[in-house]
């Protein structure tokens, strides 16, 4: 079993050893391997890494949103001690919603066209919550008005195309927050938008933090989202975790080649250069990952033991990387 810097305060929420897989009829694809980590109240854990590492399939499997063929074959997913990776789908609704929250990049996808927000978000508050119509209309305002948009009673009655991009995305906040969640899973909430916009919703995701304790977890291929809101960071590679640690250590200090490459590539305000670096080839497919470190063919510091062995996360500095280059017993030596 994996085990990963746990925060001090007790974690809300836990995956232990999850795994994903695929079925056809050629057989199993494991799409998320024995990956783990926790995420305490008031935290913001952010997840990152290329297209196809596995960074929205965690977030769906938390929130039971992993669509057939897909499924979990293995290991367990805690929120505040109860295990919810084993609860059926009405089960799992009452928890979607009420306990967990969940926003996504393309706020269209979360509205009914035919709907007006309040409506929506009123329907939401009084699944979950024990409330009359009109206290529930007057929660709705009060979320919109709380997620910043401006004249919230006059909005309350209009419908997802009235809105701009950045105010739908804060009414799917509004929509996530509704039954005041104690776990939130964003997935690239912020992508879509412009800069502006973007600072505006991490400001308010951070004040959800502050304010209520809500933890988050925050699925996005922006570090410099992850750099302004997360408190510790996630990099996932072909469906395992390859480094986890606080933010400034995996940004500033990153252990595993791959976070290195990831951080060399982002350009950098004041600081020239004729050329960003690059991480050679591409993702592996899921049937066709290597075996040893799945990195390994892109690794520009391979050898022969990387090519057999897989890693698992061990101690490197504040953090854990999945590097052979690491722990009591490495098996590589270290040459930076």
């Amino acid at each position: 079993m994996m085990s990963i810097n746990t925060p001090v305060i007790a974690p809300l929420l836990e995956v232990k050893n999850l795994r994903v897989a695929f079925t056809n009829r050629r057989g199993t694809l494991v799409a998320i391997d024995d990956v783990s980590f926790s995420i305490a109240p008031g935290e913001v854990l952010g997840v990152v890494g290329e297209s196809g590492a596995g960074k929205s399939l965690t977030g769906a499997a938390i929130i039971g949103l992993i669509e057939p063929p897909g499924r979990i074959v293995g290991g367990e997913i805690l929120l505040d001690g109860r295990r919810i990776d084993n609860l059926d789908a009405t089960q799992m609704r009452r928890i979607r919603g009420r306990q967990i929250g969940a926003i996504f990049q393309d706020p269209l996808t979360s509205l009914d066209p035919l709907q007006t927000v309040g409506r929506q978000l009123v329907e939401t508050i009084r699944t979950h919550l024990d409330l009359s119509a009109q206290q529930a209309r007057s929660r709705a305002i009060e979320l919109l008005d709380s997620t910043g948009i401006p004249a919230a009673a006059a909005r309350f009655d209009h419908y997802p195309h009235q809105f701009s991009g950045g105010m739908r995305q804060r009414v799917v906040i509004a929509l996530a927050l509704a039954a005041e969640p104690r776990l939130i899973v964003a997935d690239e909430p912020t992508t879509a938008l412009d800069v502006s916009i973007q600072a505006q919703i991490i400001a308010l995701l951070k004040r959800l933090c502050r304010e209520h304790g809500t933890a988050i977890m925050l699925v996005t291929h922006d570090m410099g989202v992850i750099a302004e809101t997360a408190d510790r960071v996630a990099v996932m590679y072909a469906g395992r975790i390859a480094e986890i640690g606080p933010v400034a250590d995996v940004i500033h200090r990153p252990h595993h080649p791959y976070t290195v490459g990831l951080m060399g590539s982002i350009p950098l305000i004041g600081h020239a250069r004729e050329r960003l670096a690059q991480i050679d080839g591409a993702m592996p497919r899921l049937n066709a990952i290597p075996p040893g470190c799945a990195f390994n063919p892109r690794c520009p510091m391979v050898v022969d033991a990387c090519r057999m062995t897989r890693p698992e996360l061990v101690a490197a500095g504040r953090s854990m990387a999945a590097c052979l280059r690491h722990g009591a017993h490495a098996l590589v030596p270290v040459t930076e």
